[in-house]
């Protein structure tokens, strides 16, 4: 390093963090040649995703206001905000902060450049009090570069004569420049050295640090408003390496932006117009371009057909490099979710792509990681069995709606059937439930297997395994026969104080197969603090039992049905001002604090709006098309003041200095796109009378034929103690085995070989049809391979369900 070359003092400054969930904005161009997304919020650039959206690059980029003298301010901290869209729907911002004193006003426009790597701004500033010289603007940004605060190094530098900032980590390179050159320039380490820390003691910039390296860095330029009378324009050009970057920088700050501008929002009014907009509202077109836009700009443009959960950080101000995701990850549900939607909408094209990512990306196993990168890479390693069975309800549904033609299928009856062989050989449990915590039977998993099984039968058929495809389909009626045995419960303290006889659990723990009923059982909530975590599954509800509806699998007048939408609501509903919103289950945990600080692995779970959708597709399917409809707008007015849609929104008083309001967003992700996508399907559901989204054969096997297992199912995952009198005993192994049975206590025995399929499970079946209630079929295993005996014998007593 040459003596010339200032160092920022200070290394490696504070811990990093990343900041607001609570976007006011999400963006991108649309064109092919940039791969640039970015987010705001409180009146400001946030996380700039790049090359992909899941490599965030930055952590905040905004503006300082000084006088040289006693002046300071930022507009992050000290305005008012306001964020419209240029255009209907169009994800370019048009932001106006005002500071709190009344000294300025800041507008920007906010766009990504349709040709090249780089977020714009074009800014004017307009003093409301003095004069325009009397102020200095400080740009003041943050690098994280490829998803970390730490290890990032930044340098001031030039490139062709402009002057720029740099930084780089991890082969990626970003460069700021403006349009009104930078007059100072300085890189520091935060906490320490850095812009901020400057401004606020000195009420001007008087370091001018050249390099900061290997750590949390900031990087800051000067520009003297007085010479431009208050309009500039910065841009964030990105790169393989600096050189690159400030190339894109340069070129875009020499474009002219009105012209950039006008490309982008025309790129999107195509996309809009090019698709026929299923089932959107009278007056409400806004609001459905936006859901439909918040989706397509997750979708990512590299990796074709993925897409991420959400541009954000969950309470992102108290996370760290320790939180390398957050919610800009691939969840297949999410993924499926998202295409779903867009199909309501009418946007085909990303439905084929989505399934060739799903292709792609399928374990061998036949199964789909719990979340991954999207290059395919796992991240989290749990199993979600609702997971594996929603891709190919996706493909059933793309059919459907002619998103793929009839020969294309031929293409995924692969995928079909090795995620269907994974559902057999480890359902109907599943090792998480869609809310990623417990194992067990779920409500809402159970619905997506049973459904998905059904489905992948018609698909075996065409793969010429009609022998599979029947059994698949007695496996389903097997499991959906069993659900009211594993997961409702009667005669409990809520179902008294509520006035029904009963109502299905959230989830019940993993035994139960073995327990006499879900009454025995205790579920571990997550997020609770130590010793409050153990709760008996008859005291968790969640509004989780409706996909049995959803699905196809249950009517929505069904008693039990109808019981438990009684008890959710006494449990579960809140009304705001808004309108209802429910939420997980009682005991949540995953939500801010009482007091309102963040969740930190600990807190009180809030209301979720998609689950105010999914109560509205419910009132559907029981006829109440008001209610429905009424729930859609409720969803609307959850929306932040642009319309993105909140996982969660605050449940009690107002903290006005938490920035928490009663019926609003809270600090979780903000725009949820599973939340989008659930408003565009409750749209085109109540626009056709019939939920979007459900299967047929779960209808029209269950509902429509009411169709009855002929078997109980054994398996070591769930071992039958007791089964109802009339059915033969099918016993279902991962290895070829020999079965010794008894319908005689022993007194008699016979011996049957287990039948192989090609789905990775062997069986036979046992003629306990014959059987009375209160005799009992009893059993051993003699493995093949080795040649072994289990060395313990199964009991299952003949006993009607109470």
């Amino acid at each position: 390093m040459s003596d010339g070359i200032s160092l920022a003092p200070g290394w490696p400054g504070i811990t990093p963090r990343w900041t607001s969930s609570n976007k006011s904005g999400v963006g991108t161009s649309l064109s092919p040649f940039s791969h640039v997304t970015f987010t705001l919020s409180h009146g400001i650039l946030n996380e700039i995703y790049y090359p992909q959206s899941d490599l965030a690059c930055t952590r905040d980029m905004g503006l300082l206001i000084v006088d040289g003298q006693n002046y300071f301010s930022e507009e992050k901290r000290h305005c008012s905000f306001t964020v419209n869209l240029m255009r209907e729907g169009v994800p370019a911002y048009h932001l106006v902060n005002t500071s709190l004193d009344g000294e300025y006003v800041i507008e920007k426009e906010c766009i990504g450049d349709p040709w090249r790597d780089v977020v714009l701004q074009h800014i004017r500033f307009r003093p409301l009090r003095r004069a325009i010289k009397d102020f200095t603007l400080l740009a003041l940004l943050a690098p994280h570069i490829a998803n970390r605060g730490m290890g990032n190094t930044a340098w001031v530098g030039d490139y062709k004569g402009t002057p720029m900032l740099f930084a780089e980590r991890n082969e990626i390179a970003l460069a700021m420049a403006c349009s009104l050159p930078f007059t100072k320039r300085s890189v520091g380490f935060v906490g320490y050295s850095d812009g901020w820390q400057d401004a606020d003691q000195h009420k001007k910039m008087t370091w001018e640090y050249q390099r900061a390296e290997d750590g949390n860095v900031a990087m800051t330029g000067e520009i003297v408003p007085d010479a431009c009378d208050g309009e500039f324009t910065i841009a964030i050009g990105f790169g393989r390496n600096h050189t690159e970057a400030a190339l894109r920088a340069l070129s875009s700050i020499q474009s002219d932006f009105d012209n950039l501008r006008d490309i982008y929002v025309r790129q999107w009014e195509d996309w809009f117009n090019s698709h026929e907009q299923t089932g959107s509202r009278a007056g409400k077109e806004e609001m459905s371009k936006l859901s439909l836009a918040v989706s397509r700009i997750h979708s990512d443009k590299i990796a074709c057909g993925a897409s991420i959960a959400s541009l954000s950080v969950p309470w992102g101000q108290n996370r760290g490099d320790d939180d390398l995701g957050g919610y800009h990850l691939v969840w297949v549900r999410d993924l499926i979710e998202t295409v779903c939607g867009m199909l309501a909408a009418g946007v085909r094209e990303d439905v084929r792509l989505a399934l060739e990512y799903l292709r792609a990306t399928q374990e061998k196993d036949g199964f789909w990681p719990q979340n991954m990168w999207l290059d395919g890479r796992s991240f989290w390693t749990g199993i979600q069995m609702d997971e594996i069975g929603l891709p190919i309800l996706l493909l059933e549904l793309a059919r459907r709606e002619h998103a793929i033609r009839e020969e294309d299928v031929e293409a995924y009856l692969q995928m079909v059937h090795h995620a269907a062989s994974f559902i057999v050989r480890n359902g109907p449990v599943t090792q998480q439930d869609r809310w990623e915590e417990d194992a067990g039977y779920s409500p809402s998993t159970l619905a997506v297997e049973i459904a998905a099984l059904l489905v992948a039968a018609e698909y075996l058929e065409r793969m010429n395994r009609p022998d599979d495809a029947k059994y698949l389909r007695e496996t389903a009626d097997c499991w959906n026969q069993n659900i009211e045995r594993w997961c409702y419960v009667k005669n409990t303290g809520f179902a008294q104080k509520v006035g029904v006889d009963g109502y299905y659990v959230r989830i019940a723990p993993p035994d139960v197969g073995e327990a006499a009923s879900p009454h025995s059982g205790y579920v571990p909530i997550k997020n609770r603090p130590p010793g409050q975590s153990m709760i008996p599954a008859e005291d968790i509800v969640s509004t989780d039992a409706l996909a049995l509806v959803r699905f196809g699998l249950r009517d929505a007048h069904d008693p039990r049905i109808v019981n438990t939408v009684k008890v959710i609501d006494h449990l579960l509903k809140v009304n705001t001002q808004n309108g209802p919103c429910w939420y997980r289950y009682n005991g949540d945990g995953y939500g801010e604090h009482e007091d309102g600080s963040a969740f930190d692995g600990t807190g009180t779970g809030r209301l979720w709006p998609l689950l105010t959708g999914e109560r509205g597709h419910y009132e559907l399917e029981a006829g109440n098309v008001e209610e429905a409809t009424r729930l859609l707008d409720a969803m609307e007015k959850f929306t932040s003041d642009v319309g993105l849609i909140p996982e969660q929104i605050w449940d009690t008083d107002d903290l006005p200095e938490r920035e928490l309001f009663f019926g609003r967003p809270s600090g979780s992700a903000m725009p949820l796109v599973w939340a989008h996508s659930e408003h565009i399907r409750l749209t085109r559901s109540i626009s056709d009378g019939t939920t979007f989204d459900m299967p047929a054969h779960t209808v029209d096997r269950y509902r429509r034929h009411q169709t009855k297992a002929s078997f109980a199912c054994w398996r070591f995952n769930n071992k039958l103690r007791t089964m109802n009198p009339g059915l033969k005993l099918r016993v279902e192994l991962l290895a070829s085995a020999r079965v010794r049975w008894s319908l005689d206590d022993w007194a008699t025995t016979s011996e049957t070989d287990t039948t192989a399929t090609s789905l990775g499970i062997h069986y036979c079946d046992l003629p306990a049809d014959a059987l009375q209630e209160g005799q009992m079929v009893r059993f051993t295993i003699y493995w093949q391979e080795p040649a072994k005996w289990e060395e313990r014998n199964y009991d299952i007593k003949i006993e009607q369900d109470g």
